[in-house]
């Protein structure tokens, strides 16, 4: 077996503003395992919240040596984009060889098409009214936030898709106090959920204020040794397969998710539709679908995902899986 991972840079269509900062591109890895002339794929998006760099990680995966299964990565590599970009492509390089799709060697239906959120990027009211009405014909609209104005940002964004199911991700960018003031107005504005108001680890007041509409746990949610600390804080967990450490974790988490009673997201880091495809299996029936990272790329993979009206589909197999 024979691992290599290579950078790859792709163009977003426009500035990507979180709370946290801007972007004009998503810097990619993109993994190869090849064994008996068999070749299987995957992609990772270190982040730098987490502590990765390109280069940490593509350390991380140069380090494996050796024909790896996806049982020993658990013991090779911590959760993270590492493990990530290795363990999807090692499913793929199993689904080719096989010459079977991920989902039946999983005993899984075949994932059907999910509606997704488009995310609109953090900026002025008027800028972010105007991205809204561009964008209102989209049946969820996804608000970044997570300063202490927000409140003309998310009645701007209602002017502008009157229509549109919203839900907002704050990124850590809220205290307990700006939350709780923003609370009522986002159940009078219709906001379906709100993702990480506060800073993972600075997050103990959500068991002991009121959350009159559902919190999401993203920053605080990792995989399932996360789960123990969000009781009593959290209704809802978002699984990115980069903080899950690939598709094997992730499917852990949803499960064990839902056995606790969580509601389940599916989110992603700004990558290719090589990134997504995995998480299409994930996102089977989940209650939010947060698969548009190649929505906002100017650019993508050969084979990309395919995004209608009925939402976000299955990879074909020349893409992955």
């Amino acid at each position: 077996m024979k691992i290599s991972v290579s950078p790859d840079t792709f163009k977003l269509a426009q500035v990507f503003t979180i709370s946290r900062g801007s972007r004009t591109e998503a810097k990619v890895l993109t993994v190869k395992v090849e064994k008996n002339g068999v070749v299987g794929w995957g992609e990772c998006v270190p982040y730098a919240r987490y502590d990765e760099t390109l280069e940490s990680v593509t350390a991380e995966i140069e380090a494996l040596s050796g024909d790896i299964t996806r049982q020993a990565l658990y013991d090779l590599l911590p959760a993270g984009a590492a493990r990530n970009a290795v363990d999807c492509a090692l499913w793929d390089l199993e689904a080719k060889t096989a010459g079977k799709r991920v989902w039946e060697l999983l005993g899984l239906p075949a994932p059907k098409p999910e509606i997704t959120a488009y995310t609109l990027s953090l900026d002025t009211p008027e800028k972010m009214q105007i991205q809204a009405a561009e964008n209102a014909f989209r049946p969820l609209l996804k608000i970044k936030l997570g300063t202490p104005d927000d409140m003309p940002r998310l009645e701007a964004v209602r002017a502008g898709a009157p229509k549109s199911k919203i839900i907002v991700d704050a990124n850590e960018g809220w205290s307990a106090e700006v939350y709780s003031e923003l609370a009522p107005h986002m159940v009078r504005l219709g906001v379906q959920l709100v993702e990480q108001p506060m800073p993972a680890g600075q997050d103990q007041m959500l068991a002991e204020i009121e959350r009159p509409l559902p919190v999401c746990a993203d920053e605080s949610c990792h995989d399932r040794s996360s789960l123990p600390d969000l009781k009593g804080k959290y209704d809802v967990i978002n699984i990115k397969l980069d903080k899950t450490g690939g598709l094997t974790e992730a499917l852990a988490l949803r499960e064990a998710g839902i056995e606790q009673g969580y509601g389940v997201m599916v989110g992603c880091m700004v990558g290719s539709s090589l990134a997504m495809a995995p998480a299409t299996l994930v996102a089977q029936g989940a209650a939010v679908t947060d698969l548009d990272g190649p929505l906002l790329l100017a650019e993508d993979r050969d084979e990309p995902l395919k995004f209608d009206a009925e939402g976000v589909h299955a990879p074909e197999a020349a893409l992955w899986g």
